[in-house]
């Protein structure tokens, strides 16, 4: 089923602000599941000017970083810190036991 209009544009508002497009990805992060990280991520790129935007931050090809944000995207750890870096954001490592 397609997410309702209403839904998209409050989670688009939402991903505005830093600190909840941070959160909203450490969760999707956690749950291990790649594809829904990667989903989070091109939701995050939405919400903030689209992917041809992120493309003119990041230097990256348009169309690869649409094929690397779809749902069979497999995003290279340089590439990831490019886009999360264009979004404000970075990649982070902390010990499982602050997290149990």
């Amino acid at each position: 089923m397609k997410p309702s209009r209403l839904y998209d544009e409050t989670r688009k508002k939402a991903l505005q602000d830093p600190k909840v497009a941070a959160a909203y990805l450490e969760e999707c992060l956690q749950d291990g599941n790649m594809k829904l990280f990667t989903a989070a991520l091109k939701h995050v790129a939405e919400a903030r000017g689209g992917v041809a935007r992120l493309s003119k931050a990041t230097r990256l090809n348009r169309e690869a970083l649409y094929r690397t944000l779809s749902k069979s995207g497999n995003p290279r750890l340089d590439t990831l810190a490019k886009v999360l870096g264009a979004m404000g954001l970075r990649l982070g490592v902390v010990s499982e036991s602050l997290h149990s």
